[in-house]
């Protein structure tokens, strides 16, 4: 008599673990997103069909089921085109030596200029690029190579000065490019008590991993927006914490790593020390 196992074989185990962590990464990138709940909406409609198809026995809903799911991944690609971009850039990109700075001065000098332009009420737009490139964005505008400092990243954002309309690219310690004009962010919740120069902030963070700090011309305000989402009227040592946390946070992972070479390499020199004594 033939009995069949209740529990999956090797294979079904591994296709199990492979959906189970495809399901969590989708889930994981989708949180906080206006795709989470276009894809709650959509899960919820699937299971809703699928249950009413299967109880009632609806042949004509389920061949239309079973002919739509053919374009459903097409209309997935559609939908959740941002989204899908962005994973795959956090896929591809090295997480030990993104947002690499070999200086931690930045933070307080990119502080230091915003404080200065919010106590002054002139608008500013400045991006930290990490480890996904702002090179299309940079074309943009007018391409520079210069040190970062106050006094010139100030003097950019001040009225009727060349460069002062449009973002400001920072990459390794080095000005890149100014005057560049950012994607304007698709959310519809921030078009309606926002201005342009933050919606492009949301824009940028949505097309790069770049964090980027705006300057309200009207009140102000110290905002931030990272990964898609924007945080609003931070004071100064709110945003150095946000700032540090990010871009000092690799450094801190290389030490831990250079520590363990370091490590490694000591032990194979007493190892070889005591070989050669025995």
């Amino acid at each position: 008599m033939l009995t069949t196992s209740i529990f999956p074989d090797f294979n079904g185990i591994v296709e199990v673990l492979c959906l189970a962590l495809a399901f969590y990464y989708v889930f994981y990138f989708l949180q906080g997103t206006r795709g989470a709940p276009v894809m709650a909406g959509l899960i919820m409609i699937f299971i809703i069909l699928n249950a009413a198809t299967r109880f009632f026995r609806l042949e004509a809903l389920t061949w239309l089921l079973e002919r739509l799911s053919v374009y459903l991944a097409v209309a997935l690609l559609i939908i959740f085109q941002p989204e899908i971009r962005r994973a795959l850039a956090e896929m591809g990109k090295q997480h030990f030596f993104s947002g690499l700075v070999s200086d931690p001065s930045l933070v307080d000098r990119i502080v230091q200029t915003v404080n200065l332009l919010a106590n002054r009420r002139i608008g500013a737009l400045i991006a930290i690029e990490q480890s996904i490139g702002t090179r299309a964005i940079q074309e943009t505008g007018v391409r520079m190579d210069s040190a970062v400092t106050p006094e010139l990243l100030a003097s950019i954002f001040y009225p009727h000065t060349p460069l002062h309309d449009g973002g400001v690219i920072i990459s390794g310690n080095r000005i890149v490019a100014a005057k560049c004009i950012f994607p304007l962010s698709h959310q519809l919740d921030l078009s309606r008590i926002v201005g342009t120069r933050h919606r492009a902030a949301a824009g940028m963070s949505d097309e790069t991993d770049a964090i980027v700090v705006v300057v309200s011309e009207e009140s102000g305000f110290i905002s931030v927006a990272h990964k898609g989402h924007l945080i609003q009227n931070l004071d100064d040592d709110q945003l150095r914490r946000f700032l540090s946390g990010i871009l000092l946070r690799p450094m801190k992972q290389i030490n831990r790593l250079t520590k363990v070479a370091d490590w490694i390499s000591h032990v194979m020199k007493v190892n070889k020390h005591a070989r050669k004594h025995e």
